[in-house]
């Protein structure tokens, strides 16, 4: 994962909880504004997401963050 996507994901993560709780659930599309403008790293976090850890649409943003971390 590059270092680029593993901030963008743990700092997602932490305004999410921090904002919501722990039970709070995001998809890989949370780190990413509407328009597509850098579909590389989208592309990198939908394969981490969807062919690496075979994760569900939505995940609790803790467990999220334990699995970059």
């Amino acid at each position: 994962m590059s270092p680029e996507l593993k901030d963008k994901i743990i700092k997602v993560c932490n305004t999410k909880i921090a904002k919501k709780g722990d039970n709070v659930g995001i998809s890989f599309y949370a780190f990413f504004k509407n328009k597509n403008d850098n579909p590389e790293l989208l592309m990198e976090a939908a394969e981490w997401w969807i062919k690496t850890h075979k994760l569900d649409h939505f995940e609790k943003a803790v467990k999220i963050k334990e699995l970059v971390l």
